[in-house]
């Protein structure tokens, strides 16, 4: 069955949102976040004031949460982001969903959001819901690619279980993973988050597990920044 052809990730507003005077309008309202949480102040807190101040959208909200953090998280994330040739060194720990659900996004040509800490976020917003979609095997084939590239020993999908078709995406990628010369796992788990929160070598865009992980690697932006050259980046950074 031919999988259907889906814009992971867009809104019809996206070309106002996104527009050049309204990405500037963005970036000030960025700023004043990070200041708010400099000092202190709680993310529900600060996105509630600033978005009541220059009135922002729902979707304007969500696209500053989804990249503003306190100067502390950009400076730990940094600290702890490991260089690609170290991708050789030993098996990447993946967050799944987060990792595919961006790449179709990217190929869709839904807006991409970078921020200051030079990670690539979507605005998706699947909470819990997920399907297979027209993009969904070529995320896949690019994430074996870049997994090839980097002379990646071993790799571990991890999926969250409750989420709707897990099931079906593991057994895609275990299909699709075969060719690649590289051993693949994908594990349905209860909670994603805590399982690489605790962990190293760990491949995400989250920023809960970024800010808790022993070390990371930012792939989903070279897999983007490499081989899909029309991805529509928006820099909030």
């Amino acid at each position: 069955m031919t999988a259907k052809i889906v814009r992971r990730g867009y809104d019809p507003d996206d070309q106002r949102i996104f527009s050049s005077e309204n990405i500037a309008k963005l970036r000030r309202v960025q700023e004043d976040v990070q200041w708010l949480l400099d000092r202190g102040y709680k993310m529900k807190q600060v996105i509630e004031f600033t978005g009541n101040h220059y009135q922002l959208s729902a979707r304007e909200r969500t696209a500053i949460q989804r990249t503003a953090s306190a100067t502390a998280d950009y400076e730990k994330r940094k600290a702890t982001l490991l260089p690609f040739d170290c991708a050789k060194d030993g098996p990447l720990y993946i967050d799944g969903f987060n990792l595919i659900i961006t790449l179709e996004v990217a190929l869709s040509g839904s807006p991409v959001l970078l921020g200051k800490d030079g990670v690539y976020r979507d605005l998706a917003g699947l909470r819990g819901t997920y399907r297979l979609i027209d993009k969904t095997d070529t995320a896949i084939l690019l994430i074996g690619k870049a997994l090839q590239e980097l002379e990646v020993p071993a790799a571990t999908f991890y999926l969250d279980a409750p989420v709707s078709n897990s099931g079906r995406l593991k057994s895609r990628i275990l299909e699709l993973s075969e060719p690649w010369g590289i051993p693949t796992e994908v594990e349905l788990v209860p909670d994603t988050d805590g399982i690489l929160a605790n962990g190293e070598r760990t491949v995400t865009g989250d920023s809960v597990i970024l800010d808790a992980c022993r070390s990371w690697f930012n792939l989903s932006r070279k897999i983007i920044d490499d081989s899909i050259p029309d991805a529509w980046i928006v820099d909030l950074g």
